[in-house]
């Protein structure tokens, strides 16, 4: 196994000033030391995850980091920098900035070794002698763990405070101590983040390290890429408080149930674990029961940055679009298969196919009628599903598998009703809410065991039937056949308008909250297809690919503006775009987003526009280009995409244009070290 780092890969006097130009100037060390194979592809991964979340962290650290199809074995270089580099961390600058790569395979044991370093950073000594260092050979052996030789003197004095500590422990042992007698307060904590190399494992010692400061006993899961072992149900039975530090979907949630539980982002656990400690304290004191834990803190429950922002002090309309989104992601897939069979029945048969005899009684080898009324058979039947599975997993998201049964059978009420998808919505949040509310009612021990495999669902399931035949169903049918009427009816300007307001949602955050919130108004309309709700399909997708074809293009027609690395980004925007893949422009929207975001918003409003104007009709939910076939009105189509995609490109490069310098001329040299400067 080669050194995770050597003397090579360490620059004590690090000149950057920009954590971008840091990145690449230890990429560059990594180049020379061939671990990494390609710089500018490498570096593009290290920004994408810097664009997840700052990795700067308290006490002058900052750790960028990726995994990368680039590097061809696990790396670290370090750098020291005198003025400091911004990586984010509330405190300031960092000083001793690691970059760590790994392979995008990386095998357990390379980072079991990564993780170790992360561990490290959290001792005051470490980072004491890393600031000390001056010889890049020790602090590459002192960053591998290899303690350089002591002098007899430092033997000595070493050996004497062992001396002391151990005859303190012996008197300690001896007499007793009240501290002893009583047992210390324990809690579990679960630690992850999106990549699972560093933070993970920092979070974890952290954690670790204050509860022995505050004699509690803290026991860590550490879910990263270095391996998940869970932590022993005897631990977690007799833990009195839990805490999760995580930025993605803590697995299996269900067993932590029923104690208090901290929630919050993974750099919560790192910067501020003593807080964490305390509060759990507190809610452990106050009897605060966790009955159902929350979703995801990745999918829009957290802020990320641990400021307390987990799911139990998320903002509703936070947590409200988080459990929305839960269902909609399942959801899709039963949209995506059912809606591209119909459309290939479509295609193969006329619309007329619809309406034929099932194929369970009809059916002929050599027909291609046949063929095309069993592909409509079988997407009708995936469509069946949609306001179910919806209500199923908003639910689900809400309350854990306890809800999934009432949320699937308010979701089938919904539809014997006519309240379509505004009905599995609201099926969907009624079997949630009622499923928390039944958790919360104390129960005795031995009815824990059936209560969420008997006595909820059964509860449940009644209740939100009730409501959904008697109470509010009608009323939602009601309200569901006027949204279709004014789906149906729309023309003229309204029309355009809808398409403008879906254009500038689907382009502002770029698969963000309100790219999804505009994605699933217009998958919602599939569920009952009508001519208006396959308008707004067609119009959400045009205008969700019109972001990554103009960085695409402007990167083509002005390559000057860009970098090496965007000009890369670009040729894959291309393909990214086609496919209505709108996250191919989070690049370019991240390094530029004043210039880059109000122009590919501008283009998607003219394309949304444009495709609603032409009445473009479109039953599939993905696809791009490849699915015109089977787009109403496909030619009109094609020419808003154009139309939006030349609006977005031109505004982008008149925007960059206005500037005085190139991106090379601002700092980010080209590969032969030039700077060219460029009149605006």
């Amino acid at each position: 196994m080669s050194e995770l780092i050597t003397a090579e890969l360490v620059d004590l006097d690090l000149s950057a000033t920009t954590k971008d130009a840091a990145a690449r100037s230890l990429a560059e060390r990594m180049v020379a030391a061939h671990r990494v194979t390609d710089l500018d592809g490498f570096l593009a991964d290290v920004a994408a995850r810097e664009a997840q979340m700052p990795t700067g962290l308290d006490g002058g650290i900052g750790i960028p980091h990726c995994r990368s199809e680039h590097v061809n074995a696990p790396t670290l270089a370090f750098g020291r920098s005198g003025a400091g580099i911004d990586f984010g961390a509330a405190d300031g600058p960092a000083d001793l900035i690691f970059l760590i790569a790994a392979p995008a395979g990386a095998d357990d044991d390379h980072l079991t070794i990564l993780s170790g370093l992360a561990r490290r950073l959290m001792d005051p000594e470490f980072t004491a002698a890393l600031r000390a260092g001056t010889d890049p050979r020790a602090v590459a052996a002192l960053i591998r763990g290899e303690e350089p030789p002591k002098e007899p003197e430092q033997e000595r004095v070493e050996a004497g405070n062992q001396e002391q500590q151990q005859a303190e422990t012996e008197s300690e042992t001896a007499g007793g101590t009240e501290a002893a007698e009583s047992a210390p307060f324990r809690i579990v904590a679960v630690t992850s983040c999106p990549t699972g190399i560093a933070h993970t494992y920092m979070a974890a010692e952290s954690l670790a390290a204050a509860g022995r400061a505050e004699g509690v006993e803290v026991t860590v899961e550490t879910q990263g890429s270095a391996g998940f072992k869970k932590l022993d149900p005897a631990v977690v039975a007799a833990a009195d408080a839990v805490i999760w530090a995580h930025d993605v979907e803590v697995r299996e949630k269900a067993r932590f149930r029923g104690k208090p539980l901290v929630d919050v982002g993974v750099k919560a656990g790192i910067n501020r674990p003593a807080e964490l400690i305390a509060e759990a304290r507190r809610k452990a004191e106050r009897g605060e029961i966790a009955t159902a834990p929350d979703t995801d803190k990745a999918s829009g429950s957290g802020d990320g940055d641990g400021s307390g922002s987990g799911a139990d002090h998320a903002h509703f309309g936070v947590r409200l679009r988080t459990y929305l989104m839960s269902g909609v992601s399942y959801m899709v897939p039963f949209v995506a298969a059912g809606g591209l069979l119909i459309a290939l029945s479509f295609a193969i048969g006329g619309y007329e196919i619809a309406s034929a005899k099932s194929v369970a009684d009809h059916f002929v080898w050599g027909e291609a009628d046949s063929w095309a009324a069993l592909l409509n058979q079988i997407g009708s039947a995936a469509f069946g599903f949609l306001v179910p599975v919806l209500a199923g997993y908003i639910a689900y998201g809400m309350a854990d598998r306890p809800a999934l049964v009432p949320g699937f059978v308010g979701g089938a009420i919904a539809l014997t009703v006519n309240a379509g998808f505004l009905g599995g919505l609201v099926a969907g949040l009624l079997a949630g809410a009622v499923v928390m509310a039944i958790q919360r009612v104390p129960v005795h021990a031995t009815l824990r065991g059936i209560m969420p495999v008997l006595v909820i669902p059964l509860i449940a399931s009644a209740v939100v039937g009730f409501l959904m035949f008697i109470v509010v169903g009608k009323p939602i049918a009601s309200l569901q056949n006027a949204l279709t009427d004014w789906l149906n009816g729309l023309s003229g300007s309204n029309a355009v308008i809808l398409g403008v307001v879906l254009g500038l949602m689907m382009c502002f955050d770029m698969g963000g909250p309100l790219n999804k919130v505009a994605y699933a108004f217009a998958v919602g309309g599939l569920a009952d297809p009508t001519p208006g709700s396959l308008k707004v399909m067609a119009a959400v997708m045009a205008a969700g690919m019109v972001p990554p074809l103009a960085m695409a293009l402007a990167t083509t027609v002005r390559k000057r503006l860009f970098t090496k690395t965007e000009r890369e980004n670009g040729r894959a925007a291309w393909v990214l775009g086609a496919s209505f893949i709108t996250e191919g422009a989070i690049p370019f929207a991240a390094a530029d987003p004043l210039r880059v975001i109000p122009s590919v918003m501008a283009g998607g409003a003219v394309t949304g526009a444009l495709s609603m104007a032409f009445g473009a009709t479109l039953r599939a939910p993905h696809g791009g280009v490849f699915v015109v076939p089977l787009i109403g009105e496909p030619f009109l189509y094609l020419l808003a995409i154009a139309a939006g995609t030349l609006v977005a490109t031109a505004l982008v490069v008149l925007l960059k244009g206005a500037r005085r310098t190139t991106p090379e001329a601002a700092g980010d040299a080209g590969a032969d070290g030039s700077r060219v400067t460029v009149a605006a």
